[in-house]
């Protein structure tokens, strides 16, 4: 029996909600669109949720291209029922970047490391995975399911962002399902929205964060501004440095702080070192190369700068002790 089929046996609804993370990235809007193909195919509907807003112009265009549907779960708050079945793509109950909604969490399906504190009917958790995308392309071919130009190209895209383009915690079968798509993605598409990633604020936001970089010895720290949709990306920019090994990027939100971690050491672990350094304070965590975090915060100007200071010594010291127990 493969994963797919193990994962059918478990949906009692003809109906069924798949929730992607907050703030959906192209990995987790990739893998829901495929989920729900698949889910079509066996004969069942599915509508595609999240919470928060898709802040990225790339992002947006893919599903305005894609023709993709997705609804806030604040639309469907008088829908949704106790009973409701809920698959979790890209994301993890418990963790800080999914909103716990009115349904039963059934199944995951998921590349980051594993939260063990929620049971699921069915989970396939792959945290060595690069991208959530590759397991939900992997569903089609090993059960030989037909997979279109829109589902290749979307799947693809997912992959080749979630990767940096294969640069990043990419495993084998990223690469195999990227080379079994291939001929069936629109690759002018995905060549378009790879180099139509950013606008003016996005720009703003890199001018704000090279003027206000910090580096302690190889670990950096910038403020990119508020309310800023390419933390991520700024972080890959900044551990492009060759004097950074470790980058923190942060933003403030209307309700705290938004944080994004890189590292290319393997001694750090930015999952671990994430989620200690905001022990108490926030939540954090994610793979050993990327990972990211947040901290609640509705204060002054003066409360937000302090926290920052705060958050900063929490990460050295954590480093620094990872560093002692190395050597």
């Amino acid at each position: 029996m493969t994963k797919l089929q193990e994962l059918l046996k478990q949906i009692n609804r003809k109906h069924v909600y798949i929730q992607t993370h907050n703030f959906p990235d192209p990995d987790a809007i990739a893998s829901a669109l495929g989920i729900q193909e698949l889910l079509k195919h066996n004969g069942i509907s599915s509508t595609i949720c999240y919470k928060g807003k898709i802040d990225r112009y790339s992002t947006d265009k893919l599903r305005e291209l894609m023709e993709i549907e997705l609804l806030n779960v604040e639309d469907l708050s008088t829908i949704l029922t106790d009973e409701d079945e809920v698959i979790l793509v890209d994301a993890q109950k418990g963790n800080s970047n999914i909103v716990d909604i009115t349904g039963d969490e059934i199944i995951c399906i998921d590349h980051h490391p594993e939260n063990e504190k929620f049971p699921y009917r069915f989970k396939d958790i792959r945290p060595k995975v690069g991208a959530c995308a590759t397991i939900v392309a992997q569903y089609f071919f090993e059960n030989n399911i037909p997979m279109d130009r829109r589902i290749a190209t979307t799947l693809t895209y997912g992959v080749r962002i979630d990767t940096n383009n294969l640069s990043r915690g990419v495993s084998k079968l990223d690469i195999e399902m990227l080379y079994r798509m291939f001929d069936e993605c629109d690759y002018e598409v995905i060549h378009m929205l790879e180099n139509s990633n950013l606008c003016f604020d996005d720009l703003m936001a890199y001018s704000s964060a090279i003027s206000s970089i910090e580096v302690y010895d190889d670990i950096s720290f910038c403020n990119t501004g508020k309310d800023c949709p390419v933390i991520a990306n700024i972080s890959d920019f900044m551990l492009a440095l060759k004097e950074v090994s470790f980058s923190v990027v942060y933003s403030r939100k209307s309700d705290g702080i938004k944080l994004s971690v890189r590292s290319e050491k393997s001694m750090l672990d930015a999952g671990k070192i994430v989620a200690e350094a905001l022990k108490g304070i926030g939540n954090g965590g994610g793979h050993a190369s990327m990972a990211g975090g947040f901290v609640p915060c509705t204060g002054s100007d003066m409360d937000v700068k302090l926290l920052e200071a705060q958050m900063k010594e929490r990460f050295l010291n954590v480093i620094a002790d990872v560093k002692k127990r190395a050597l």
